[in-house]
């Protein structure tokens, strides 16, 4: 019996980074933003579908913890600006303010690593 909890133990912890946030990765490592533009580094993979650098703009809406909603022309984005408060690059979140966002996607969610 105890073979079989311990084979359940290591199925759980192997989905464990399914489950997590992805927020760990680091924009200071990879590279920096140059006029508007990222330039990276080499320290870390090159672009590709799962990560990419952007940017986004737009009035904020709502704000909910670490997950602030912007309004743009078209559509509304809702982005996680937990590593720009880490690293202390945002000024006061709040509703009404006209904010450009940088930072990266991954898996189809934008990550701030600086609010202006």
């Amino acid at each position: 019996m105890k073979y079989f909890y311990a084979a359940v133990i290591a199925l759980l912890f192997g989905f464990a980074p399914a489950f997590a946030d992805e927020a760990p990765y680091n924009d200071a490592t990879c590279g920096t933003w140059v006029n508007d533009v990222w330039v990276p580094n080499g320290n870390c993979v090159a672009e590709s579908s799962d990560l990419r650098h952007d940017t986004v703009a737009g009035t904020i809406t709502i704000v909910k913890g670490h997950l602030v909603t912007l309004q743009q022309a078209t559509r509304t984005v809702v982005i996680n600006d937990q590593p720009a408060l880490d690293a202390k690059q945002t000024g006061k979140v709040a509703v009404g303010r006209v904010v450009v966002a940088y930072g990266f996607w991954r898996s189809g969610n934008f990550y701030a690593t600086a609010i202006y």
